[in-house]
């Protein structure tokens, strides 16, 4: 920030020691400097009073034309963090625009429209249970990522937005290097190119035959004029829909099985009546948010945050991870996953303030259908291996590991 700074901080991008390096950035302050994939220098906000202040504050702006260094051409090309920045898009709108473009998801993801989903939502996670013993491997153990918290979430957005069933794995492939902050340039760019050609795909298959989905309902408004999108804005929205209405969901479940596996007495709990499913949601996504580091927003002025000037235009991460398990907020024992927790400051894993998540009402009742779900069916399920020895997702934006082996018991 001035030449008094200490040195940024660099992310790992494999997504190594996530917890391990939230926690070394908040103690280092709630406005930490960092350094991104290519060289791009950045501030990670780490503390959670900090993180809400900032989340809301009307100077801070998500348009693209406030990012100082790509305005200036010091980003790379193939940059794996560029979709985060550029994606035309809610997420890179702000004022009108930005209600103009979210006007029609939240619509669709209303608390009545997304609780009127339960019957299907359950019934997609009953079909995947019933295949699931014939995944195991002869060792009997099951890739539970894989086989289930992957398709449930997948196969619920998809039906949402129209994608075809042969399009679903595809579509994740594409968004897995697209969410990733170690892929090189050449995939990078070579995962936004098919994935666009892909949504472009989607629209044209729901122009042909429309449908009772979120993305023929686009078109429709598109060509009647009424809160227009354009094409670009179009698939944008619809890559910013199907990835995120997936990938954290997918890691939101797989985070809440590796917590309840690792302190059973969280599983007797629920299982006693002493906290319910929504409740193991609500604290998996404080204690391990299936978000770490969310890219970006811009300061449109000289802000000062936590006591710590930030320059216009400086790129500016969100770290739900750290602020999740910020002791300021929780109290001493916030690193701790405890089911019977109520917090008086409610966790910021979905965002805050204009920007907050349209797909919160949905990925609450997938997360707590899918567990119920699960561990009625499986309630002797255990790890296959420790849970130090899973691999990471290899990003430091999605929170999460690669693998789920488990024994269903």
């Amino acid at each position: 920030m001035n030449d008094t700074a200490p040195a940024p901080y660099p992310l790992d991008p494999t997504g190594a020691g996530g917890h391990a390096q939230a926690a070394l950035l908040r103690a280092r302050g709630p406005v930490v400097p960092v350094l991104l994939p290519g060289g791009v220098e950045a501030v990670a906000v780490t503390r959670y009073a900090e993180l809400k202040e900032f989340l809301a504050h009307p100077d801070a702006a998500k348009g693209p034309c406030h990012f100082a260094a790509l305005q200036q051409g010091r980003i790379p090309q193939g940059w794996p963090l560029t979709v985060f920045a550029t994606l035309e898009g809610m997420t890179t709108a702000d004022g009108d625009d930005h209600r103009r473009l979210r006007a029609p998801v939240s619509r669709a993801f209303t608390a009545r429209r997304v609780e009127a989903l339960r019957p299907r939502v359950r019934e997609l996670a009953d079909a995947l249970l019933d295949r699931l013993a014939d995944r195991a491997g002869r060792n009997g153990v099951v890739d539970l990522r894989e086989h289930f918290a992957y398709p449930l979430p997948m196969g619920v957005i998809c039906e949402l937005l129209g994608v075809d069933q042969d399009l679903r794995d595809e579509v994740h492939r594409l968004s897995q290097t697209i969410v990733s902050t170690s892929a090189g340039p050449a995939e990078t760019l070579a995962a936004n190119r098919d994935m666009a050609a892909l949504l472009d795909q989607v629209v044209a298959r729901r122009r042909k035959a429309p449908g009772d989905d979120l993305t023929s309902a686009l078109i429709a408004a598109q060509e009647e004029d009424e809160e227009r999108l354009s094409g670009p804005e179009l698939v944008g929205t619809l890559l910013l829909l199907v990835v995120a209405g997936h990938e954290t969901t997918l890691n939101l479940i797989t985070n809440a099985v590796r917590a309840l596996c690792a302190d059973p007495g969280q599983l007797t709990a629920v299982r006693s009546g002493r906290a319910g499913w929504e409740d193991v949601v609500e604290e998996t996504l404080r204690y391990d948010s299936p978000v770490g580091f969310f890219p970006f927003r811009y300061p449109t002025r000289d802000l000062t945050v936590g006591g710590v000037l930030v320059p216009r235009g400086t790129a500016v991460l969100a770290s739900y991870s750290a602020a999740g398990r910020d002791e300021r907020a929780y109290g001493p024992d916030a690193a701790r996953f405890d089911v019977t927790r109520r917090p008086e400051q409610r966790h910021l894993s979905f965002g805050h303030g204009p920007h907050f998540c349209p797909g919160a009402h949905l990925a609450r009742l997938e997360g707590a259908i899918a567990l119920e779900a699960l561990f009625a069916r499986y309630p002797d399920l255990t790890p296959a291996v420790p849970d130090r020895a899973l691999p990471p997702h290899p990003s430091f934006v999605g929170n999460s590991t690669d693998t789920l082996p488990v024994r269903l018991g």
